[in-house]
């Protein structure tokens, strides 16, 4: 039989190497390592021998060398996890490995996209070469390799493998389109970005009224990302005629290669004189900007920067680019609309919402709380108003439904209750009796729950309160000395539903110093959770800040009372009897 390459260690269970076929064995090293083949020693290049397995059997004195590292602590050790490491020294997924594919599948293969980690703890770049081998005992393979000359030795990028860009891809769509702030849009590429591609990310946006402001200028420091203050802020205005690569890129040209040479000259645009800024401060000395397009218009651009101790960018970093910037366009097209909409959601909302009336003795507040989703515009609202007579009318009211609908709904019932209330000045119980009826003429018929309140001030009693409650949460009451009660009477069906039933109303004395609360079941309800809870909670809250000024109330029951998975809009109406104190 031809001679192997292969002895077995009887002790260790395993494969050790022997001489080549064409060499003696040569005699155990004064140090105590283990011998090597000859033929091995011979070759040009550092290179190592690994068995079926990837455990490396054989090392030549070159790859000890260029490894600083002997043969005795490689030996018996798998290739991947002893030598394989990324630019930045972290071990490399197995399955992302090319000589392992290429051992499994027992071809030839080549590359300058590895890193092996050296005896002191670096890492040295390599170009390598693996081919196996079948003796017709033992299958295995050869590994040869050398240091990559063009390689500058504090490198920290280096060229992503299909494997990883697609990883970068799905982690960008990930967390791009999770979240719908254009700030945390901009901190998430940023941090996906850096250190990973390069040294130095900067995004250049665009806004609606088509001014230039450079939001993120981006490095690594101390292990954190950091954003240069003194960089960021409003840009001149985009050149039309410019030819250099900010300025076309945020016209909408294609990605382009950039440097600090390119900014030497004398400067077309009032841009380029922030660009010779950006390079001379950061040390960026190679660059690729590209366009950040949304669906309609361009949104901005992306710079991503080397220092001169990283890989220049080239031709073939474009295309990564232009994916990296249509997804991000996406993902701030997106943010960018869910923000306009939110913002006209909220202004139409609060347009419709009333100012309060001045009463004399009588403290009186209200807030409004948009629903977290910006597409859902809401149907709450309060409403406060004098009628001729002297008496305030109080109302809290909730429209079925979260759109535009709902919102058109609920202005048209506002409107025609006050209409009714003042020209009638009927118990609120007629007043809700005919604006029921009323509701079933709207086209598409508004369902709803309102509780509508007349606050009289009775010479040498105070206040009184009569209501109606139309299918709404019950007013709370909460005394001077802190004691809640929920106005349970006068509870009737809500609106719309076609039904003719008889209201009724309800009358109370209020106690001096008393806090009244008008809510909508945003703040009471919550996914999971009993009704009954929210309305314990609420109770107990305002209990406890009954003390605090009637503002400081509502504000902290606000922040307090609300359930943490609402999704609901809430309007609320308080007011405070007397003149207890601001």
């Amino acid at each position: 039989m031809e001679e192997s390459l292969f002895h077995v260690d009887r002790e260790e269970g395993r494969d050790v190497p022997e001489q080549g076929p064409s060499a003696p064995d040569g005699p155990a090293r004064a140090d105590g390592s283990a011998p090597r083949s000859a033929w091995l020693d011979s070759l040009a290049a550092a290179a190592y021998l690994a068995d079926e397995h990837g455990v490396i059997t054989a090392v030549n004195a070159k790859a000890e060398q260029l490894l600083d590292r002997p043969a005795a602590e490689l030996l018996g050790h798998d290739a991947h996890e002893t030598l394989h490491r990324d630019a930045r020294g972290q071990p490399e997924p197995r399955s992302e490995c090319p000589i392992r594919q290429a051992t499994l599948a027992s071809r030839t293969a080549q590359g300058e996209d590895l890193w092996f980690e050296r005896g002191d703890g670096s890492v040295t770049p390599v170009a390598w070469l693996v081919t196996g081998y079948d003796d017709g005992n033992r299958r295995g393979m050869l590994a040869l390799f050398h240091p990559m000359a063009d390689t500058q030795p504090g490198s920290v990028q280096e060229p992503l493998s299909k494997l990883k860009r697609l990883a970068l891809f799905a982690e960008l769509t990930t967390h791009l389109t999770s979240t719908m702030d254009v700030e945390e849009v901009l901190n998430r590429l940023v941090r996906l970005l850096v250190p990973r591609l390069a040294d130095w990310a900067v995004v250049d946006l665009i806004t609606e009224t088509g001014e230039v402001w450079r939001r993120a200028v981006v490095h690594v420091e101390d292990g954190d990302l950091k954003n240069q203050e003194d960089l960021v802020g409003p840009m001149p205005a985009v050149p039309q005629e410019s030819q250099l690569p900010l300025s076309r890129a945020l016209r909408g040209a294609s990605s382009a290669l950039a440097g600090p040479e390119i900014y030497q000259g004398e400067p077309d645009s009032g841009i380029a004189v922030e660009q010779r800024r950006l390079f001379a401060a950061t040390g960026i000395q190679s660059a690729i900007i590209g366009p950040v397009r949304g669906l309609r218009d361009v949104l901005g651009a992306l710079t991503l920067g080397r220092s001169e101790c990283s890989h220049p960018f080239t031709t073939a970093d474009l295309p990564l680019l232009e994916e990296i910037t249509r997804r991000a366009g996406l993902a701030l097209d997106n943010a960018r609309l869910y923000q306009r909409q939110r913002k006209v959601s909220e202004t139409m909302q609060r347009h419709l919402l009333p100012h309060l009336p001045r009463v004399p003795e009588l403290q009186m507040t209200a807030r409004y709380m948009p629903a977290p989703d910006a597409s859902q515009v809401g149907g709450d609202w309060y409403d406060a108003f004098v009628l001729p007579d002297g008496a305030t009318s109080l109302v809290i009211g909730d429209v079925v439904g979260h759109d535009l609908d709902a919102a058109a709904d609920m202005a048209q019932l506002r409107n025609m209750l006050r209409a009714y209330a003042f020209s009638q000045q009927k118990p609120p119980s007629k007043i809700v009796e005919w604006l029921d009826q009323a509701t079933m003429q709207m086209s598409g018929p508004a369902m709803a729950t309102l509780v509508l309140a007349r606050l009289t001030h009775v010479a040498s009693h105070g206040w009184e309160l009569t209501w109606t409650n139309a299918g709404h949460p019950p007013p709370l009451l909460i005394t001077r000395e802190g004691v809640p009660q929920y106005l349970t009477d006068a509870h009737g069906i809500l609106l719309g539903t076609g039904l003719r039933e008889p209201r009724t109303d309800v009358s109370l004395l209020l106690p001096p110093d008393a806090t009244l609360l008008l809510y909508t079941d945003g703040l009471i309800e919550e996914p999971g959770a009993s009704l009954d809870d929210g309305l314990d909670r609420l109770s107990r809250h305002a209990a406890a800040l009954s003390h605090q000024s009637l503002d400081t109330f509502t504000d902290k029951l606000l922040a307090r009372a609300r359930p943490a998975a609402n999704e609901d809009d809430i309007a609320l109406l308080a007011l405070r009897t007397q003149g207890r104190g601001k």
